[in-house]
């Protein structure tokens, strides 16, 4: 239908990769911030309690306010820290396939609420000094409130968002509070000490904190949890594949990147129109919103030939990190568990098989899957 497509609402798709490249690395396309919110005829559509607070987040700020906040972090997951963390995602993987052996020896084991769920969590959740015991607190709140997030999200949806963004912030508003009261040797503290030299106003710097620390937590749990279990299905999906990449162990980086392009975790990305401008050769008037087709752009054929198959020896590429200023912040420590988790399944599991595929909840922006049994 073409790179640029009407939505049956005042949008358009964006399908090409190339177009999808260009919005998201072009500066004169902005993330929908309360400044065009505002300008809207129908700004009901946007008054959700949830809405609201995800637009304060990273994700839907503009520059200067997003260049000041996202500098504040510096390159959260550059060499040296994935270096750092390597050690630890390796404990926890062991311990989570231990779990995964436990219910193995007994039967079927549902993946996802055993390991998928469990490893992104337990990351972020110890680098950031989270307690263990409030993970599925975090998880439960975190699942309710990104249907909020959704292109056309209906009200009981928005209902439910509301309440788990209020457990949100209480919960993260604590966090800063506590972490304040007892500073350690964690990425929170060295945050606080940024913002109190920034920010004169102590309650302004705990509200940024607080954005910031929710933020990053909730980004890095469904879209990575979504992305390990659909990278067994993936890898299972073919007889003999598993078995070859165990044999073959220098193709697991590929074979992450693969899953990343073949089905990634977020469908869809929403930027609006600096200017009036032509996009692929569509006129496109200032303000207007298009929304970035991740899957598609990944499955163009003239940036990846023969784009639905699922070729784990594929030098391919794909956009399944956005790119620009709001490219995904997690996206080594994504690979990291990604890849240390494959590794660990192929050795621990080399007989490994989904049993039931892979079900998954009904969304289009961020999807999430919700089960699958494997056995051995």
């Amino acid at each position: 239908m073409g790179d640029v497509v009407r939505a049956p609402w005042d949008a358009y798709f964006v399908t090409g990769f190339d177009a999808c490249s260009e919005v998201l690395r072009g500066r004169n396309w902005l993330a929908p911030d309360f400044a065009w919110q505002e300008r809207q005829e129908d700004t009901e559509r946007w008054e959700a309690v949830a809405t609201q607070e995800m637009t304060k987040t990273l994700s839907r700020l503009n520059a200067p306010e997003h260049t000041c906040q996202r500098r504040s972090l510096g390159n959260l997951f550059d060499r040296s820290t994935i270096q750092r963390l390597a050690p630890q995602v390796e404990e926890h993987v062991t311990r989570l396939l231990d779990d995964l052996a436990d219910e193995l020896r007994r039967g079927d084991a549902d993946f996802v609420s055993t390991v998928s769920e469990q490893l992104p969590i337990s990351t972020i959740g110890s680098w950031l000094g989270i307690p263990p015991e409030d993970y599925a607190h975090i998880l439960e709140i975190t699942h309710n409130q990104v249907h909020a997030q959704e292109l056309l999200p209906t009200k009981s949806q928005l209902a439910v968002s509301a309440e788990a963004t209020v457990h949100l912030r209480a919960y993260f508003t604590e966090l800063v509070k506590q972490r304040r009261a007892n500073p350690g040797n964690d990425v929170l503290t060295g945050w606080i000490h940024t913002w109190d030299a920034k920010e004169p106003d102590r309650e302004a710097a705990d509200e940024i904190l607080y954005r910031l620390t929710m933020f990053v937590t909730i980004a890095s749990l469904e879209t990575t949890a979504t992305l390990l279990s659909t990278m067994v299905e993936l890898l299972q999906g073919e007889p003999g594949r598993w078995a070859w990449l165990a044999e073959n162990p220098g193709y697991i980086d590929a074979a992450v990147d693969e899953v990343l392009r073949y089905d990634p975790p977020i469908g869809i990305n929403t930027r609006i129109a600096a200017d009036d401008t032509v996009l692929a050769g569509v006129p496109i008037a200032k303000d207007s919103m298009v929304h970035v087709m991740y899957g598609a752009a990944n499955h163009d054929p003239r940036r990846n030939e023969n784009p639905d198959a699922f070729d784990i020896e594929r030098i391919g590429t794909h956009l399944t990190f956005g790119g620009g200023v709001h490219y995904c912040l997690g996206a080594a420590l994504a690979r990291l568990e990604a890849r240390t988790l494959l590794t660990q399944l192929l050795k621990r599991f080399p007989t490994l098989r989904t049993v039931t595929p892979a079900s998954y909840a009904s969304r289009l922006v961020f999807r999430r899957v919700t089960s699958m049994s494997v056995a051995i």
